[in-house]
């Protein structure tokens, strides 16, 4: 892998606006460096189980959590191969942004009988953020916002408070092995939301990593895409 490579992750609850962040960076970095960023995502359709996972999540098949686990751990280390590690080695400060990944999964898949330690082991093999920003919202704005939403909602837009718990007890089990998570407030509208992105990656990306906000940017298209 590229010495100089960079692997950023975006999370938070459904709602909090991991998708329009995602993209807007994606859109500000292009512009500095076109040929050295990507935007991703997990589950990751194209690779192992992700027709499956997705057919899950939108209650056209079940899965008990052990096995909705294992499957989000081969989509991820599938993910990996066919394209975030290529992508990284193929060149010198190139940088994927990627919606979702572990915390994710140690907060969704962890349930009664199957604790977030263990989810965690099964996705050991998976190689750790650079960076991950956390967009950090209260259960009240994401279902407001989760209301402007299509109807055919997925698997786990509810109990939001309890689901908050989760990201902070998965963030500890994270920190504690060492991988570096910062937590953006993600409450107020997305333009002061992708200001505070913009200066945590700053503030804690590569220096080589040159920054700029979108000069050209429909704030509306962006929000109605949360």
């Amino acid at each position: 892998m590229a010495a100089d490579s960079f692997f950023l992750v975006i999370e938070g609850m459904d709602g909090a606006g991991k998708s329009s962040v995602a993209r807007l960076l994606h859109a500000s970095l292009a512009q500095t460096q076109p040929n050295g960023v990507t935007r991703t995502y997990q589950p990751h359709d194209a690779s192992a189980a992700g027709a499956y996972i997705r057919d899950v999540l939108a209650k056209r098949a079940k899965a008990s959590p052990l096995v909705l686990a294992y499957a989000f751990a081969l989509n991820r280390l599938d993910h990996l191969d066919r394209v975030i590690n290529p992508y990284l080695a193929d060149a010198n400060k190139r940088v994927v942004i990627c919606d979702r990944y572990v915390l994710s999964s140690l907060v969704y898949q962890s349930a009664e009988g199957q604790s977030m330690a263990e989810v965690y082991e099964l996705n050991r093999r998976a190689r750790p953020p650079d960076l991950t920003l956390y967009l950090k919202v209260s259960a009240f704005n994401c279902y407001a916002r989760m209301r402007n939403r299509p109807n055919d909602r997925e698997l786990f837009e509810r109990n939001l408070v309890e689901r908050a718990a989760k990201y902070e007890a998965g963030i500890s089990l994270l920190r504690a092995a060492g991988e570096k998570i910062i937590a953006v407030d993600a409450n107020p509208p997305l333009p002061q939301v992708f200001d505070t992105v913009l200066a945590a990656l700053k503030n804690n990306g590569p220096a080589w990593l040159r920054i700029q906000p979108p000069l050209l940017l429909d704030w509306r298209e962006s929000e109605s895409a949360k």
